[in-house]
């Protein structure tokens, strides 16, 4: 990944695992989502100050490849980027590595919908400036790498 990458480490909670100790599929929904809210705080816009806009950012589109099991205990490097900015949506490219050997475990493109919350029916709506101006920052983030 490149330069406006944001990387966030964690740690695989027991929780997160099927009976095998392996990390469940619906976990790595998490990790994404960890992934980009602490993109946009590191770059000065966190979720809450979106949502008391008025504003909701759901999740449109999801794809997802594994490629190696992560397991219990195992520390994980989630890199999160902006890959695509639309009138009305935004779009990340991930990689999910384990940190210890560098191996890629998982592969992931996620799409959000800006949406306006206090409309009925929740039309689709245009990403703010404020929203938007985060997202094109042509500043990378900072080299400092969020932990749990």
């Amino acid at each position: 990944m490149n330069a406006g990458t944001h990387t966030h480490r964690t740690r695989v909670r027991y929780a997160e695992t099927d009976q095998m100790g392996v990390v469940h599929h619906a976990s790595y929904l998490l990790y994404l989502e960890d992934g980009r809210t602490r993109l946009m705080e590191e770059r000065g816009l966190p979720y809450t100050q979106i949502e008391r806009s008025g504003l909701g950012l759901p999740v449109r589109r999801v794809e997802l490849r594994f490629r190696e099991a992560a397991l219990y205990g195992d520390e994980l490097c989630v890199l999160t980027r902006v890959s695509r900015l639309r009138a009305a949506s935004v779009a990340f490219d991930y990689e999910i590595r384990r940190a210890d050997d560098d191996t890629l475990l998982a592969t992931a493109w996620l799409e959000l919908a800006c949406v306006d919350l206090s409309a009925p029916g929740r039309p689709v709506a245009p990403l703010p400036d404020a929203v938007r101006e985060c997202l094109e920052s042509a500043e990378p983030p900072s080299a400092r790498v969020s932990e749990d």
